[in-house]
Order: C-alpha cells, then sequence, then structure tokens
C-alpha cells in the first residue's frame, strides 16, 4: 500500500471527482488557464468540492494551531492589560475567516493540477507534462487566433509537438 501525503488525503477527502474522462478541448483550455494563473472551471476537470468537507478539515487544522496557542497564551494573559486579549481574539478570528479562502483556493489548485496531469497522460502519453506544457499552451492560444474547427485541433497540436 503506497503512503499517501496528508495533502493528497485532504483532497481525496475534499473532493468528488467525476469517472468521465477530460475531453481533448477541455484538458487544452484547462492547461492554459492554469498556466495563466487563473481557476480552472471544475466542470471542465469533472470534479466537484463538498464546502462541508473543506469546513471540518479546515476547522481540525485551526483546532490543531489555535488550541496549543491559546493554552500557552493563557500563562501570560492575567498578567496583561484586557484590551491586548480583545484585539488578539479580533485578529486571530478574522485571520481564521479570511485563510479558509486561501485554504480552498491551494485545494482547489492541487486538484486541479493534478487532474489535468492524469488527462495530459491520456491525450499526450509521450509527451512529458513538465516539459510540454507551455508549448500546447502556445499553439492552444494560435489554434484559438485561427479559430479553426475542433476537429483539426489535435492534428494541429500533435505537428506543433513535433516540429
Amino acid at each position: 500500500m503506497s503512503k499517501k501525503s496528508l495533502k493528497s488525503r485532504m483532497v481525496d477527502y475534499i473532493f468528488t471527482i467525476s469517472k468521465q474522462p477530460v475531453r481533448y478541448k477541455d484538458l487544452l483550455t484547462a492547461n492554459a488557464l492554469y498556466n495563466e494563473g487563473m481557476h480552472v472551471d471544475p466542470a471542465k476537470l469533472n470534479f466537484r468540492m463538498s464546502i462541508t468537507k473543506a469546513y471540518f478539515v479546515y476547522a481540525v487544522i485551526c483546532a490543531c494551531i489555535l488550541v496549543p496557542f491559546i493554552a500557552f497564551m493563557h500563562i501570560f494573559m492575567p498578567k496583561v492589560n484586557n484590551h491586548i486579549p480583545i484585539i488578539g481574539v479580533v485578529f486571530a478570528t478574522s485571520c481564521v475567516f479570511i485563510s479558509f479562502n486561501y485554504f480552498t483556493a491551494w485545494l482547489r489548485d492541487s486538484i486541479t493540477l493534478r487532474l489535468i496531469k492524469e488527462a495530459w497522460l491520456v491525450h499526450f502519453p509521450y509527451f512529458p507534462y513538465d516539459k510540454y506544457n507551455k508549448k500546447v499552451e502556445e499553439l492552444y492560444h494560435e489554434i484559438r487566433k485561427k479559430e479553426l474547427p475542433r476537429k483539426d485541433w489535435e492534428q494541429y497540436v500533435l505537428n506543433g509537438l513535433l516540429n
């Protein structure tokens, strides 16, 4: 049995992934958007996030971080002015709620990259993702500029990769 990283376990728990394969056009679009730093539409890569599970995992992570911190801070707080702990609690609470958006974006980027690489192995088995993803992105933008019909996309990209 292979060992999975904590990140991989969280992604597997939070996201539902369809068994439908990723279409060629959707892979090209997702690759281009991901390389540009944009979020990819989950429907293109056939995944869905369970917000309830995401909140649960995030709450566990926050509890693991905040409970020891709060226990440590209770040693010093009786000796401090009452206003400082109130400001600290407001700051900590805002950080918890704001960082949830960063947490979900990080998880979404992780699943996006993983699904792009899995679909890449299906559509481009002889071209490693790390080496050719930028080239395929350039070819995709050329296809869009030339307004080629979709039936010719695969041949155009393969010819571009072989040249």
